[in-house]
C-alpha cells in the first residue's frame, strides 16, 4: 500500500522519506533518473527495509539553478531562502543577487544574514555593501555565532513556522548555524550516512531538519556553491525580477528595451538621477548580456 511522505535528503540514486509518523527510510525512485527533491511530498512504497517513490505531490515551488550544461534543484516547497554571508570571506554581489533572482522567479521570499560580526572592519564594510538590499526591502540579519552567547531569538523568530532553506558559500559559517539550532544534526547526518554504508564519501545535495518536535520550522540545508547559473529565466524578464529595477519597466521609450543599450531608457535615466545603485545596474547589465548568449543545450 502506498504511504505519504517528506523526501528529507538526497543523496545521489537514493532519497530519505520520512513518513507521516516521523520514521525515516531509503527510498529509490522508479524509473532511471530522480526527479524527486527534498522537500517533495510523494507516495511511496514499502519493499522489506527500504522502499520506491511511486509519484511525486504537485509542487507549489521549486528552487533551482541552471547553468549552459546542467540543472541543479535545491529544494520544492518552500517558504524562504536564507542568504548566509560573512565579513569573511567575501561575499559575492552578483551570486546574491542570481539567488534572489531565481528566489523572485519562483515568488519565494528571501532573508540575508550577515555572519562574524566580531570581525571589524570588515563586518561594517560587508553591511555597507548590503545598503541597496536593505532599500529594496530585504530584511538583513547580523549575527556573531562565534560568540556561544549570541542571542538568536531575533533570528528565531523570523524562521519560526516557516521552511527556509539556508543557501551560501562555504566558510560563512553555515554549519555553525546548524548546530546552534539543531544540535542533533550532525548525529543524524552520520546515521543516514551509515544506513547507506558510505561514510566520509556521502555526499547529499539538500538536508531537511526540524527544528522543533511540532515539526512546524524547517531549516534545510545545502552545500556550499561558487556559482550560481540562472540560464532557466528569459532575458527579457530580467528586470522583472530585480525588485530596484522593477518600478521602473514599462516605461521606457520602446516596449522592448533591454535597458542596456536604447535611448530614453527609464531605468537609466533612473540611474543617472542617483535612484538606482550603479552597482545594481551594473550587475543587470552583466547578467543581461551572460542570458543574451546563444544557449549551448
Amino acid at each position: 500500500m502506498n504511504v505519504n511522505g517528506l523526501i528529507v535528503a538526497s543523496y545521489g540514486r537514493h532519497v530519505i522519506v520520512e513518513s507521516l509518523d516521523g520514521q525515516r527510510r531509503i527510498c529509490h525512485p522508479r524509473g532511471k533518473k530522480n526527479q524527486a527533491v527534498v522537500g517533495d511530498q510523494v507516495s511511496w512504497l514499502a519493499s522489506e527495509d527500504e522502499g520506491t517513490i511511486e509519484s511525486i505531490h504537485p509542487r507549489k515551488n521549486l528552487f533551482y539553478r541552471q547553468d549552459d550544461i546542467r540543472t541543479k534543484s535545491f529544494a520544492a516547497n518552500i517558504d524562504q531562502i536564507l542568504i548566509f554571508i560573512a565579513a569573511k570571506p567575501e561575499f559575492s554581489e552578483m551570486q546574491i543577487t542570481r539567488a534572489l533572482i531565481a528566489a523572485q522567479a519562483q515568488g519565494i521570499q528571501a532573508l540575508i544574514a550577515l555572519n562574524k560580526k566580531d570581525i571589524q572592519p570588515e563586518f561594517e564594510y560587508a553591511l555597507q555593501k548590503l545598503s541597496a538590499y536593505k532599500k529594496m526591502g530585504y530584511r538583513v540579519i547580523e549575527l556573531s555565532l562565534k560568540d556561544p552567547y549570541f542571542d538568536l531569538s531575533e533570528f528565531q523568530n523570523l524562521i519560526s513556522h516557516q521552511s527556509t532553506l539556508v543557501l551560501g558559500p562555504s566558510g560563512s559559517g553555515k554549519s555553525t548555524l546548524i548546530n546552534r539550532l539543531i544540535p542533533s544534526a550532525l548525529a543524524a547526518t552520520n546515521s543516514i550516512s551509515e544506513a547507506l554504508q558510505s561514510g566520509k564519501h556521502t555526499t547529499t545535495n539538500t538536508t531537511w531538519y526540524w527544528i522543533e518536535q511540532n515539526q512546524k520550522t524547517a531549516l534545510i540545508d545545502s552545500p556550499g556553491f561558487q556559482e550560481f547559473g540562472i540560464h532557466h529565466l528569459e532575458t527579457s524578464a530580467l528586470a522583472q525580477w530585480m525588485p530596484d529595477l522593477q518600478p521602473y519597466i514599462g516605461l521606457c521609450k520602446f516596449s522592448n528595451c533591454s535597458h542596456v543599450h536604447e535611448p530614453d531608457c527609464n531605468i537609466k535615466t533612473a540611474l543617472a538621477r542617483g535612484e538606482i545603485d550603479a552597482q545594481r545596474y551594473k550587475i543587470y547589465t552583466q547578467l543581461f548580456e551572460e542570458l543574451s548568449q546563444p544557449r549551448q543545450f
